[in-house]
């Protein structure tokens, strides 16, 4: 008989293969057939096999459950998995938020808030992507259009991350910084927008892939933001 799981923590082509692999080693398992743009695991046993013998069988980086047929139990289930794995993300941009407002508290200006809250967020999020930077680009190279066609995009991406934040920071060449956030965030949005609509179980690489988020509408609204920060500030340079 043919069981269905659902496996995440898979975030390239290696992992992929590495839980397949280990899958079919497991003695009750007859075949398991992995894909990893779905994050689901088709396994072939006589006798049908709790998700726990599984796991068992798996590193600690990959979860696995059970597919489940009741559409609302799952998607309950899996709201409330994703809001507890986005919770890293939430608290890292209420500091951010909070420490932009605090720098302007006693004398309050839209525009530096504006550019001391992306100075902040490029260099803390580019922060995240180097505590695993060799993993990085293969997670990112998952849905941005730009680093599937040039990978080495992916492998200097955390780098501008950090020339654009420093720029904000230091009030350096702004103009120029505005426009590269439009250009690359754009890029990226474009590609979050399509994982999203294709329903796929991909890991966000927002933050990297030391933190494990699920690519939600949290990574969408997170680069919207500044996308709209950066295109209102460009409008008041130049109009």
């Amino acid at each position: 008989m043919k069981q269905t799981y659902i496996i995440n923590g898979m975030t390239c082509n290696g992992c992929r293969t590495k839980v397949e692999k280990l899958l079919n080693e497991l003695d009750s398992v007859n075949k398991a057939t992995v894909n990893l743009e779905t994050s689901e695991a088709i396994v072939e046993a006589s006798t049908p096999l709790d998700p726990a013998i599984l796991q068992s069988a798996l590193p600690e980086k990959y979860t696995v459950q059970e597919k489940s047929e009741n559409l609302f139990s799952s998607v309950a289930t899996e709201e409330k998995s994703e809001l507890k794995q986005l919770f890293p993300l939430f608290l890292i941009f209420f500091y951010i938020t909070t420490a932009s407002i605090l720098m302007h508290v006693n004398n309050w200006s839209t525009s530096a808030f504006m550019l001391d809250f992306m100075g902040l967020f490029y260099v803390v999020f580019s922060f995240f992507k180097f505590l695993d930077y060799k993993g990085f680009p293969n997670s990112f190279q998952m849905y941005d259009p730009l680093a599937k066609q040039i990978p080495i995009y992916a492998w200097i991406y955390p780098f501008i991350e950090v020339a654009l934040g420093l720029m904000f920071l230091f009030r350096f060449e702004i103009p120029i910084a505005l426009i590269i956030t439009v250009i690359i965030l754009g890029i990226t949005t474009i590609g979050v927008t399509k994982a999203l609509l294709d329903k796929k179980a991909i890991q966000c690489a927002c933050l990297g892939t030391a933190l494990k988020l699920p690519m939600t509408k949290a990574t969408f609204i997170e680069n919207s933001i500044m996308l709209i920060m950066a295109i209102w500030m460009l409008m008041n340079l130049y109009f």
